[in-house]
C-alpha cells in the first residue's frame, strides 16, 4: 500500500484575484517565506505559492458565492511552523503588514502545547498558523 507523505498542493478559488494576491502575498511571501509563480491554466491565470514542502495555488472562481466555513468543504487551512516563537513572530508579522492575525496564544482545549494565530483572507477563508507540537512530533518519529 502506498504511503502519503505529505500535501502536495492545495487550490482555492478565490472572488478577486488581485485583490487575494495582495493578501497572500503578505502571508505566504513576506511572513512564511514561501516562493511565488505565477501560471496560465484553461485559459485562467493562476497564482502558485510554493516551498520545499507543497504549493498553495489561487485561481479564479467561476461562481460568486461567497466561502461558509460550515457548509460542505473547506472549514479552515493551518499551517504549521517549528516552533511556540514562530508562531508568535508570524502573528506579529502578520499584523505588522496590516492582517487582523490574533495574539499567539496557547490554547489548551486541542492540546497542551497548541499555541496558534488565526486569521481570514478576503473571501472568508480562515487560516491559522500553528507550532510543531510535541503529540505530531511523536507520532511523525515512531511511527513504526
Amino acid at each position: 500500500m502506498a504511503q502519503v507523505t505529505g500535501i502536495d498542493h492545495i487550490y482555492i478559488s478565490v472572488s478577486d484575484l488581485t485583490r487575494s494576491e495582495i493578501f497572500y502575498d503578505r502571508v505566504m511571501v513576506e511572513v512564511l517565506g514561501f516562493r511565488k509563480n505565477k501560471l496560465t491554466l484553461g485559459g485562467d491565470r493562476h497564482i502558485q505559492y510554493f516551498n520545499r514542502h507543497f504549493g498553495f495555488v489561487l485561481r479564479p472562481a467561476s461562481t460568486s458565492a461567497t466561502h461558509d466555513p460550515y457548509s460542505p468543504g473547506l472549514h479552515h487551512f493551518c499551517l504549521r511552523v517549528d516552533s511556540i516563537a514562530d508562531v508568535k513572530a508570524s502573528a506579529q508579522e502578520l499584523r505588522k503588514t496590516g492582517i487582523a492575525a490574533s495574539e499567539a496564544t496557547l490554547h489548551t482545549e486541542y492540546a497542551p502545547d497548541y499555541w496558534a494565530t488565526f486569521f481570514t483572507d478576503p473571501d472568508g477563508v480562515r487560516l491559522e498558523v500553528t507550532n510543531y507540537r510535541q503529540e505530531r512530533r511523536e507520532r511523525h518519529d515512531s511511527w513504526e
